[in-house]
């Protein structure tokens, strides 16, 4: 099988031959190719270069998007500073001192530089690698998108109180985000990821009533474009999960606080769970032996569809022997 074989047979419940790997490389792909991270931010030959070489070098199955959560921001007018080490930085959103949604302007996904830059390396990677590999597109959720424009204090705080200001803000990003993940499908993307983790620091009652009807909008129109879609919310969302079920996700990233089983009870076994490995004690600090034995324990805890994931992204400086065993090939068991 190919990899775009395997994961697209995993996610539609049928055999495989092992478990597809989609671990998610952003500074350690730009390290792995001796490139700058603001290069591998901002120029998608190298960010392609990058996780190409890194999908041959160690068995991943998937190529992604994934750098940094300003693309959108830049298009609606934000300046990004990109720098050698670290996320690039975004000194003053574009909503700061003002709540005036008249002027913010309307991001094009291909006359937006950062946004266009994310296609080109969506279509770089089917150059390249044609239908090799799972191609990952990616947007910001409607929660984060938000946070970015209007800073992540103040929008927590205008969630307490101007809710209805932050539903109209968010329903402005969904309709971005939208037409975003449509020129990534048509550039090639199969599946879009959805960030949105600003929203695990949130009550699931403000989850939702604010947060929630805006991301089903947001999946069920990648969903027609017919692309599969992968939910990623850093920190615990164990009081979300009632409400991410009614989602028809087809992957959840699971981060490392938050317990699987639970997961696959409240998800159903028809969501593909990602993770869960603690990036930094689970794999820049373990042993390709740990490594490899929470693997296959996570997998026989919540069967399939499962995906060889750690909770979030694999930190720069991981020994290469470690992401080898994350990415070992797991044999499947029906």
């Amino acid at each position: 099988m190919t990899s775009k074989q395997r994961y697209t047979a995993m996610l539609r419940g049928e055999s495989v031959d092992f478990v597809p790997r989609i671990p998610i490389l952003m500074q350690f792909a730009a390290d792995h190719i001796g490139a700058k991270y603001g290069a591998f931010c901002s120029d998608y030959r190298v960010k392609a270069k990058g996780n190409i070489r890194c999908a041959k070098d160690f068995g991943l199955d998937l190529v992604g998007v994934m750098s940094d959560p300003y693309s959108e921001t830049q298009g609606y007018g934000a300046e990004i500073i990109f720098l050698d080490k670290g996320v690039p930085q975004c000194p003053h959103p574009p909503l700061e001192n003002s709540t005036d949604l008249a002027k913010l302007p309307t991001p094009d996904p291909l006359k937006s530089v950062r946004m266009l830059n994310t296609v080109n390396t969506v279509r770089a990677y089917r150059q390249r690698a044609g239908d090799t590999y799972s191609i990952l597109g990616w947007v910001e959720g409607p929660a984060a998108e938000a946070a970015d424009l209007r800073g992540v204090n103040q929008f927590l705080i205008d969630l307490m109180d101007d809710p209805s200001w932050c539903g109209q803000l968010m329903d402005r990003c969904v309709d971005v985000a939208i037409e975003y993940a449509r020129a990534q499908v048509n550039a090639g993307a199969d599946t879009i990821g959805i960030g949105d983790a600003i929203a695990s620091q949130v009550s699931r009652q403000l989850y939702e009533e604010l947060i929630l009807p805006r991301e089903q909008r947001l999946i069920r129109a990648i969903k027609a474009m017919g692309a599969f879609v992968r939910l990623h919310i850093c920190g615990k969302i164990t009081h979300l999960l009632d409400g991410i079920a009614t989602l028809n996700l087809d992957v959840i990233d699971v981060d490392h606080m938050v317990d699987m089983t639970l997961v696959r009870q409240k998800v159903g076994p028809g969501v593909a769970l990602a993770g869960n490995l603690d990036p930094v004690s689970g794999v820049l600090r373990s042993t390709p032996a740990a490594i490899r034995e929470r693997v296959r324990r996570d997998y026989a805890l919540v069967g399939n569809p499962f995906l060889v994931n750690a909770g979030c992204e694999i930190p720069p400086g991981t020994p290469p022997e470690n992401l080898r065993a994350l990415c070992e090939p797991l044999p499947y068991q029906a």
